[in-house]
């Protein structure tokens, strides 16, 4: 479940986020990372006065928002950021080159994304639709696919979807409220990722009403996104399942109902998936306008190297580049030169997500908080960005960057009134200015901040003797092993090692493939990884999955750093409780300033922008949203080919 890549470590993504990534046209709501969406029709307040029916549930609508506040209207045609008329035919195709998930981007082997076995090829998200799916110029709103309406309950607690009659799986069977069902209580179930199963723990149930309706019910502590993750969820069909194991792997492709179907698997190399003309729902406002190419492929490296002179050649014909030094210095091949490929920035309007190496505090050498921020201040990013990554960045100090949720100078009286509960149950600089990572004198070893961090392993009882080891109070050297599964960003964990080393403590890093890679994560077998978490512009159910104490001791889960504090859950229920975009915000802030204080990784970069080049063969709507996430996905899904330039370039 983790997407690690490159210098900039892409993502750190839950499998909800990657399965309910369910064509090229559906956003991705569930934010890298992560159990996101939302889960209200309307505020409390404004839904009580529309009244509820004789059942108890309030009129039907067309589409779901956190706090009400959809852009469009139900009579909708399409969105506003896609051409109705453009044109189908050609292909998409992009390259991988990471870790996500159950999926091995760097390999597959299974065509199933949804359990922990195998691992699982890309773009399966393609083949499956949800009941209701998300547009990319709104941060949280969800419309109906597979569902036409939706109804809640005047409490909250139940939801009604009413399905579409025309609804169909690929086989020309219909989908059904029985399928919606089967999907929920087999994705709660120990035959799903564990992922799954931590994010759906308060859907209750699901029953059939009728066979075009289906009622998901909710615990009463439930977060306000839950709604929207089973909203969101890719509908199985119970009928194909009924012969075959769902927790098994296959290179079979399991049946779905999107807009894609699989339709060329090369093991470990390339996956392409054929557009489906005849789409049970191609005609609906949330479908116009999208899913414009014949076919999208997916092409494996498991070198970057490898991946960037391919598309050099031509091999796929869209990249999003990663690595400062690409993007710097080697886009000056013959094909940029003389135009045949463009290149350009795209302003990323969401959170930049949570990048680092976290330390596993599981682990005896990672215990005391004073150990983790000494190994923190091994990090001269001043020098490593101008060194490596040519200025690109931008150093990362918050678990919210590039959005209002930041930690920013001392506690306002709202984030006071949550945190005065918790004094004495957390570190006294909470109620101060939010602890950041300093700047340092770019030179690769600031003698002052190394001398900060040789005081504190002192106060943390570790004594350097004679041979220059540092000893932890029982005695044991000091080692720290940073685990990887390729030597993408070795240069810059290179410079960490050697200021540890400075300071008496033993660094390596350890290279193993990317199957090891993804047990020993799954099984918390690692003293240091990188990764990122990509969070929502309204964080929720997913901070459980991430920084939760339950999440802590779940094998798969995604809290890796093992975090297991009573006053992080408290502040994560704050924040789900939360009923307003400020409220939420405040929270977050809050919980920013605790989690900070812990001092659980080695901070690492942002950039607030995407860098992308592509072959000159498509045309496209207009700018990339802002808010839309992955500008692969929008450009997989929105894009078209321009023929006459696709065949001047021989395509």
């Amino acid at each position: 479940m983790i997407r690690l890549n490159r210098e900039h470590r892409t993502v750190r993504e839950d499998p909800i986020e990657l399965a309910t990534r369910l064509s090229p046209s559906r956003r991705r709501l569930l934010s890298g990372a992560a159990l996101l969406g939302v889960s209200t029709l309307l505020p409390p307040e404004r839904a009580k006065a529309q009244g509820a029916d004789a059942t108890g549930f309030e009129p039907a609508s067309h589409g779901m928002s956190i706090f009400g506040d959809l852009k469009y209207p139900a009579d909708f045609k399409r969105f506003d950021y896609v051409r109705p008329d453009a044109p189908k035919g050609g292909e998409f195709s992009t390259q991988i080159t990471s870790l996500s998930g159950n999926q091995n981007f760097t390999t597959y082997d299974t065509l199933n994304i949804f359990s922990m076995r195998g691992n699982g090829a890309a773009g399966m998200g393609l083949i499956y639709d949800s009941l209701m799916t998300g547009s990319l110029d709104e941060p949280d709103s969800l419309y109906g696919l597979v569902a036409q309406s939706v109804r809640r309950s005047t409490d909250g607690l139940r939801y009604r979807f009413k399905l579409r009659p025309q609804a169909r799986f690929h086989d020309g069977s219909p989908l059904t409220a029985a399928d919606v069902v089967f999907t929920l209580e087999t994705l709660k179930s120990n035959k799903a990722h564990a992922g799954y199963r931590i994010a759906l723990e308060r859907v209750l149930g699901a029953e059939a009403i009728a066979p075009d309706e289906v009622e998901i019910r909710f615990a009463p502590n439930r977060s306000r996104e839950l709604p929207l993750v089973a909203a969101s969820l890719p509908i199985f069909s119970k009928a194909y399942y009924a012969t075959r194991d769902f927790d098994s792997g296959t290179l079979e492709s399991p049946l779905g109902s999107g807009g894609y179907k699989v339709d060329r698997v090369d093991v470990g190399r390339s996956i392409s998936f054929r557009r489906v003309a005849d789409h049970w729902a191609k005609d609906l406002p949330v479908s116009i306008g999208q899913g414009n190419f014949e076919t999208i492929r997916y092409e494996y490296f498991r070198d970057r190297e490898a991946a960037f002179q391919a598309f050099t050649a031509g091999t796929f014909t869209f990249r999003e580049e990663f690595t400062s030094l690409i993007w710097a210095t080697r886009y000056d091949f013959p094909a940029m030169k003389d135009g045949r490929v463009k290149r350009e920035t795209a302003v990323d309007g969401r959170p930049s997500g949570t990048q680092g190496w976290f330390m596993n505090t599981r682990r005896p050498q990672f215990r005391d908080p004073r150990v983790r921020e000494a190994m923190a201040l091994a990090l001269d990013f001043e020098w490593v960005n101008r060194n490596l990554m040519f200025g690109l960045r931008k150093r990362t100090a918050s678990y919210f960057e590039n959005s209002p949720m930041k930690a920013e100078g001392k506690p306002s009286p709202a984030e006071l009134a949550l945190l005065e509960p918790l004094r004495g149950k957390v570190p006294d600089e909470v109620f101060g200015e939010p602890w950041s990572p300093p700047e340092s004198d770019g030179s690769g070893q600031d003698r002052n901040i190394l001398r900060r961090a040789s005081q504190l392993l002192n106060a943390a009882g570790a004594r350097r003797g004679p041979d220059n080891v540092l000893r932890l109070p029982d005695g044991t050297k000091m080692e720290v092993e940073f685990l990887e599964f390729d030597n993408a960003i070795s240069r810059h964990t290179e410079s960490i090692i050697k200021n540890l080393r400075l300071l008496g403590i033993e660094g390596a890093i350890r290279v193993v493939d990317p199957s090891q890679f993804q047990k020993r994560q799954q099984e918390f077998d690692f003293d240091i990884l990188s990764a990122r978490f990509v969070m929502s512009m309204a964080p929720g159910e997913s901070l459980r999955a991430l920084f939760g104490s339950q999440a802590a001791k779940t094998p798969g889960s995604r809290n890796l750093a093992g975090i297991a504090d009573p006053a992080v859950d408290a502040l994560i229920e704050a924040i789900i409780a939360a009923r307003t975009r400020e409220e939420i915000t405040i929270a977050a802030r809050a919980l920013d300033r605790v989690l900070r204080a812990g001092r659980y990784w080695i901070p690492a970069w942002h950039t607030g922008e995407h860098f992308l080049a592509f072959w000159d063969m498509f045309e496209r709507p207009g700018p990339i949203p802002p808010l839309a996430g992955s500008p692969t996905s929008v450009a997989m899904a929105t894009w078209w080919r321009d023929a006459s330039r696709a065949q001047r370039l021989g395509r």
